[in-house]
């Protein structure tokens, strides 16, 4: 029982994981595959950044309330269709990137 537990739970993670990173994959464009590139050479570099940070940032965007580096615009269309539970997963992501 506790082997069928154990791997329902890391199938589930490893699920949370994929979204994340196909969620991602549309920020890849500015700022890289594993988020190594500062994003239109002006943002900072996102790889392993802290997960709760990043959902903060979003969230700040999508608000319209944020607008770091001049990228409050362009990152408001990009983050508009996620829900909290898509910049959860993003963050997620994008914190393990670079490690």
């Amino acid at each position: 029982m506790k082997k069928i537990a154990i791997a329902m739970l890391f199938a589930g993670s490893t699920l949370l994981m994929a979204d994340g990173a196909a969620a991602f994959a549309k920020c890849a464009g500015c700022h890289g595959q594993n988020g190594e590139k500062a994003a239109l050479g002006k943002s900072a570099i996102i790889a392993g950044q802290d997960a709760a940070k990043t959902v903060e940032q979003l969230q700040g965007y999508k608000a319209g309330t944020l607008n770091q580096h001049g990228m409050g615009g362009v990152m408001k269309g990009q983050v508009a269709s996620l829900d909290d539970a898509a910049m959860k997963e993003v963050a997620d992501h994008i914190a393990t990137l670079g490690k």
